[in-house]
Parts: structure tokens; C-alpha cells; sequence
């Protein structure tokens, strides 16, 4: 589906036959050196991967959840998740390749990914949770609308499928946005 407020963009649900691209693009946006291209890396903070195929593909299959692919001129540069949980709706596995960040593509995902919740489920909230050290991340939400709740939640040390941590602090806070 093509969006009148993005020309050149396509937004879709992504298939199976995405899968590894996904994978690709959500590592480059986080970690490794390719993620320091763009200002999103958490490449000081964690080490190891950020996804793997089969988390991708389970947010694929997941009959409450949406991976929403955005494809410029053929090739996937940007996704998110979208659940549905209830009264709003979580907003995760959000990514932009790092040579286009910057340019206001992410902007655009985030009002769409809104809209697009708003417009299938009638929710009037959207969720995240951000790792609490990243300020610069979390000061770019705040801009977009999202509020910090102070609500914490541990991060899964010694589960390597969400990284190696490279400090003792890391922690999860809960981001909120009335919607609509």
C-alpha cells in the first residue's frame, strides 16, 4: 500500500519470504559497526544479536501482531511491530537503515504505524519500552508525542537472545502516547 503522506514509500505486512532481510535490517540499525552509521546503535551498550529469523518469523505468524514493512524502490528500509494488546496497541522491533536515518523516514513510520493501529483496532494508546540509558532515543519519542512512565522492567541478562550487555544498569521503561 502506498502512503499519500510518504511518496516513494510502500507500507505492507511483511511475509516469510522477508524474513532474512528483516533480520539483516534490524541488526544493522543496532548493532555491530554498520550500526554506527546511524545515530540508533546500541552497539556501546549490548553485544550479539538484537533478533534472530525465528523472532522474526514469530511476530509474522503471531495472529495478534503486524510486521510492518516499508520498502523504498523495491528494497525493505524500515519495519516495526505492531500488537495488539487490548485497549492500545505495542509498538516494537522498530528499525531504519542506518544510511537513511536521519531523514525523517522514522517520523513517518512511527505516524503511520499510529495510524494504521488506531484504523484496525480502535485503540486510543500506544506502548513501548526503550533501554532507560537511551536518553537520545527516548528524548526522540518524547518529541513525537510518547511520555516516560517511570515504569521499569528488568532486562533479560543472561538470555542472549536479546544481547550481551556491556553494563549492569540496563533496564526497560515503559513509553506511552494517547492517540487520536
Amino acid at each position: 500500500m502506498h502512503s499519500a503522506a510518504a511518496p516513494g514509500l510502500t507500507f505492507r505486512d511483511a511475509t516469510d519470504a522477508d524474513v532474512d532481510a528483516l533480520v539483516v535490517l534490524i541488526e544493522s540499525a543496532y548493532r555491530g559497526d554498520a550500526s554506527r552509521a546511524g545515530w540508533t546503535t546500541e552497539a556501546d551498550i549490548l553485544e550479539g544479536r538484537r533478533t534472530d529469523p525465528e523472532g522474526v518469523l514469530d511476530v509474522i505468524k503471531s495472529p495478534d501482531s503486524r510486521l510492518l514493512t516499508v520498502e523504498r524502490d523495491g528494497r525493505i528500509v524500515a519495519c516495526c511491530q505492531l500488537e495488539h494488546r487490548g485497549d492500545h496497541a505495542y509498538f516494537g522491533m522498530f528499525a531504519v537503515s542506518p544510511t537513511l536515518q536521519g531523514e525523517g523516514l522514522g517520523k513517518t513510520v512511527i505516524a503511520e504505524a499510529e495510524r494504521l493501529s488506531r484504523a484496525a483496532w480502535g485503540i486510543s494508546e500506544m506502548h513501548m519500552t526503550v533501554i532507560s540509558v537511551r536518553e537520545d532515543l527516548i528524548a526522540w519519542y518524547e518529541r513525537r508525542g510518547y511520555r516516560r512512565t517511570g515504569q521499569m522492567s528488568p532486562f533479560p541478562y543472561g538470555d542472549e537472545r536479546f544481547g550481551i550487555p556491556q553494563r549492569a544498569d540496563l533496564e526497560f521503561e515503559l513509553l506511552v502516547k494517547k492517540l487520536g
